[in-house]
């Protein structure tokens, strides 16, 4: 491809990228990544193989230059692509992606993690990852695969500027003496509120935290602090809001891997939304998923031992445990981590287990569209019987039983 061709396509990424906060790829003729944008990265669970590459030239390179190619993969993330075209020659691929078309898509996650044999322990990354993803409806996504075809069929056309000259405000010293002294007190409470929510956030205090952002509806309105761009200042407060969350949420005790996720998806969301009130919706949202996330995951309240022990097997649920793999993991003597467990727990270490992999496959019996041994081996359990006994034990309810609502408060309808 010659030089020219290459930067001016280069452009036309960098514009798609910036516009559609999605991650764009430009492939040559043999499949090959000329270069990529990538707005956050996908788990590599979900990597897709290279060969797709080929399989968006295949299909391009034998339709006219009109053409654009919607594509669904196994794991339900959606590209759209055109060709790149320079007459009648055919110069490769142009994709833009993930997203998806339906919001459903987050219900399916764990018939995706079943399907492809991924590890359980990848659910709650997965169902983050899929929640930050935009949701495009038919005719979206149709136009834009017409825009893709319309910039990838032409030559590109340099632009140029043309900008108003931008009116500089007088500052009035007597007035702003006036305006620091008006909201001290606001700004004082504010930061007295903001405080507040986050040791109710650090301690998974639900009611006091939804409490708390309702009384503080205002607090990402700081419009005063880039005049002419009002939701570029509330969007700013937004992400100052998202890093003391995720701050909270740690010294409530949740481990990093969950916080990485969870962070990287609300910067996403806060950067695409359009509007204050959007805005202040958000961040309600956002303070209970972190609230949630500590109450599920928050393990500050053990010692460094314990601790370390109950977030590997949350992280590793589907895989072999024991105490003597947990002991070897952490470093410690396996009869010091039985008896410190027992103590702060109330439970002995095959008892935990089982228990976080009983409500783990409760999720999965709910769904009702994965045989009980799937079920079972996703979980952690290569007997099935075991698994039932171990469950009937837990909820007094078997498998069977719970997949038909009787575990439910009564049968299905």
């Amino acid at each position: 491809m010659k030089k020219g061709k290459h930067e001016e396509l280069s452009k036309i990424a960098q514009m798609l990228n910036s516009t559609t906060k999605m991650d764009t790829i430009v492939i040559d003729p043999n499949g090959n990544a000329l270069f990529q944008l990538i707005n956050h990265p996908i788990p590599s669970v979900l990597a897709y193989p290279e060969n797709e590459s080929m399989y968006f030239n295949e299909i391009l390179s034998k339709r006219p230059s009109n053409y654009y190619f919607h594509y669904i993969n196994t794991y339900g993330l959606e590209y759209m692509a055109s060709g790149i075209w320079k007459g009648q020659s055919f110069l490769g691929s142009l994709a833009v992606g993930p997203f998806i078309s339906s919001i459903s898509i987050a219900d399916r996650i764990k018939d995706i993690i079943s399907k492809n044999n991924l590890p359980v322990a990848e659910r709650k990354h997965l169902e983050q990852f899929y929640q930050s993803l935009p949701v495009l409806g038919e005719v979206e996504y149709k136009h834009l695969g017409e825009l893709l075809v319309n910039l990838c069929g032409h030559d590109y056309i340099s632009s140029q500027l043309i900008s108003s000259e931008a009116s500089v405000p007088l500052l009035n010293q007597d007035r702003l003496k006036v305006s620091i002294e008006e909201n001290k007190d606001i700004i004082e409470r504010r930061y007295e509120n903001q405080n507040q929510l986050m040791d109710a956030l650090a301690r998974g205090d639900k009611a006091e935290v939804n409490h708390l952002t309702h009384t503080m509806s205002g607090i990402i309105e700081f419009s005063n602090r880039i005049p002419e761009s009002p939701i570029r200042s509330s969007k700013n407060m937004s992400f100052v809001l998202n890093t003391l969350f995720r701050i909270a949420a740690e010294r409530g005790g949740v481990h990093p891997v969950y916080l990485h996720n969870i962070s990287e998806r609300f910067a996403i969301l806060i950067e695409r939304t359009t509007n204050i009130p959007d805005l202040n919706k958000l961040i309600t949202l956002m303070a209970n998923e972190y609230c949630d996330l500590v109450n599920t995951y928050a393990t500050g309240h053990y010692s460094s031992i314990v601790k370390k022990a109950v977030d590997y097997i949350k992280l590793n649920l589907g895989n072999n445990l024991s105490l003597n793999i947990l002991a070897k993991e952490i470093h410690v003597n396996p009869s010091y981590l039985s008896r410190k467990f027992k103590e702060e727990t109330g439970m002995n270490i095959s008892e935990f287990i089982n228990q976080e992999r009983v409500e783990e496959a409760k999720l999965y019996l709910r769904r009702g569209n994965i045989s009980i041994t799937d079920i079972a081996f996703l979980v952690g359990y290569n007997d099935l019987n075991y698994f039932s006994k171990v469950f009937k034990k837990i909820t007094s309810v078997t498998p069977s039983q719970y997949a038909d609502g009787i575990g439910l408060g009564g049968p299905r309808p």
